[in-house]
């Protein structure tokens, strides 16, 4: 795809391209402006409590401790008896709507047939399909965005339980938020910026907030306001035995510690989040193009993000081919000529450029894929895509010829490099679930299946199998790999026995296992 001109006043113009964008499209945040596309699709699975502007009692208040199993024989899920509690509707695979209900981001698992699919419409609703799930013995996930990398969230034979018509934004008169586990992304960011708040948040306009923080939360805002989870103030959750608790670091602290990073699905649903937010800033995006060699161009970004001020937020994407390429893209909180400033420190010269200053909402919504009036970015209107993908931590600057030796020669598939550091740092890696709070930067390997599923999926494992030789066998639970090895120690770290811990003190029964959760049936 041809480089943009140079241009300071607008982000360039995008390519001509199917009205249908593309997780790929999205995942090379602002580095591909130059060619018209738009920052990462993130992450996952997630959850309001009363709907926005509603007023309701507050929930009874929890036992103080999970109560012991009580696991009794299995019985034959009774779809009629749920039907009549649910407010929302439940789909059947008999029923009309069913292969439309099933469906998530990632065509791959089009082949999947859960059992049943509730459109939920309240916590109540919830609870009724956690009841239902934990009698019949099984399996059981909550569905937000729908974008759970391994499709987790569409378990054959189970139950789907789909938030997504649990949808939502109230801010409070301090600047909380209280954002339904149903919402997407773009729907969020619009209701804040319309108040003059934002929230650190990843880019793809479809994830929902449920999934992207229960992982943790990277995007283009984290160097200086951190991680999605870090703003987490407290959460309603439905449990294992069906209870509806709130959690804060006052009420339930180790499970609210949990939901920060453990990753979605393992401790029970969440119905509703309340996060801080913070005054929405003016930002500056910039994209830059390289001609020269991949390898110096990621040696001059691994020197050069250190020493950034936490306002500045970059990525570095290599597109793998015969020589690889690199881009370099990102934001700056602050003014243009700062920006500017910072952009001189980089010790490689680009061939083109666009360096763009934008409001808060038009930033995200350039990070989103949003400037182009067909672009897919209303949740109902969201394309799919079919992609394999994996990730590893960079804990420190790697060998860059090494690095980009992993791509030399392969096809449709990018190394997604972003920055962490700054306000992500600040924070203590055992003060969350999240333990990657010193590490560089993420790196998320992302092939599309454009030429096959075998040669992607092989192509990810070379280069995932590389990359953990090269910078260390961490990774990010948010880009859930179901071929990762060691994933519990990948995803967790140090933090993984407490997780354990959590998870078997709130789910004893394993109510909420899957292949790669941490319930006593998930290990």
């Amino acid at each position: 795809m041809a480089a943009a001109r140079v241009s300071h006043n607008r982000p360039a113009p995008p390519p001509v391209c199917p009205d249908v964008l593309g997780r790929r499209a999205f995942l090379g945040a602002a580095a591909l402006a130059l060619a018209g596309g738009a920052a990462g699709c993130t992450d996952v699975s997630g959850a309001p409590g009363p709907a926005p502007g509603a007023t309701t009692a507050p929930p009874p208040p929890p036992p103080p401790s999970p109560p012991p199993s009580t696991a009794a024989d299995p019985r034959p899920p009774d779809w009629i008896a749920l039907r009549s509690r649910l407010s929302g509707r439940l789909v059947l695979p008999a029923d009309r709507g069913y292969g439309q209900a099933r469906r998530v981001y990632n065509t791959l698992f089009d082949g999947r047939r859960p059992a049943a699919v509730a459109h939920c419409a309240g916590p109540e609703d919830v609870q009724a399909c956690v009841d239902l799930a934990a009698a019949a013995r099984m399996p059981v996930a909550a569905r937000s965005g729908g974008h759970s990398y391994a499709g987790y969230s569409s378990p054959d034979g189970g139950l789907v339980v789909d938030l997504g018509p649990m949808s939502g934004v109230r801010v409070e008169a301090d600047g909380t938020a209280v954002v339904a586990a149903g919402t997407r992304l773009i729907d969020l960011v619009t209701a804040l910026a319309a108040k003059g708040r934002c929230l650190p948040t990843g880019s793809c306009p479809s994830v929902g907030i449920g999934g992207l923080t229960l992982g943790g939360g990277i995007g283009v805002l984290s160097r200086k306001y951190g991680l999605t989870c870090d703003r987490l103030v407290s959460a309603q959750v439905v449990t294992a035995g069906g209870e509806l608790r709130t959690v804060s670091t006052e009420e339930e602290p180790e499970l609210f510690w949990a939901l920060r990073g453990g990753g979605g699905g393992n401790f029970g649903i969440v119905t509703s989040f309340t996060f801080a937010t913070e005054p929405a800033p003016d930002l500056v995006v910039f994209s830059l193009r390289f001609d020269g060699q991949a390898a110096d161009v990621l040696a001059a970004w691994q020197d050069w993000i250190p020493g950034a001020p936490e306002e500045l937020w970059s990525n570095c994407v290599i597109e793998a081919g015969s020589p690889p390429r690199a881009r370099i893209g990102g934001c700056f909180v602050g003014d243009e000529a700062a920006c500017r400033r910072q952009l001189d420190r980089l010790a490689v010269d680009a061939g083109t450029s666009s360096v763009t200053a934008l409001g808060y909402l038009d930033a995200m919504r350039f990070f989103a894929g949003c400037e182009r009036p067909s672009a897919p970015c209303r949740p109902e209107d969201a394309g799919r895509d079919s992609f394999v993908a994996s990730s590893r931590m960079l804990e420190g600057p790697a060998d860059p010829a090494a690095v980009v030796s992993l791509l030399d020669g392969l096809t449709g598939l990018d190394l997604l490099l972003d920055s962490l550091g700054g306000a992500v740092a600040a924070v203590e890696p055992a003060a969350t679930a999240f333990p990657h709070r010193g590490a560089l930067a993420s790196a998320q390997i992302f092939a599309n299946t454009d030429g096959g599923r075998d040669l992607a999926a092989r192509q990810v494992a070379e280069v995932r199998t590389g990359l953990g030789r090269i910078a260390g066998a961490r990774g990010y639970v948010n880009y859930i790999d179901p071929e990762l090895p060691d994933w519990a120690n990948a995803y967790y770290g140090a933090n993984l026995p407490r997780l354990r811990a959590v998870a078997a003190d709130y789910d004893p029964d394993g109510v909420f296992a899957f292949a790669q959760g941490l319930t006593a049936r998930g290990r």
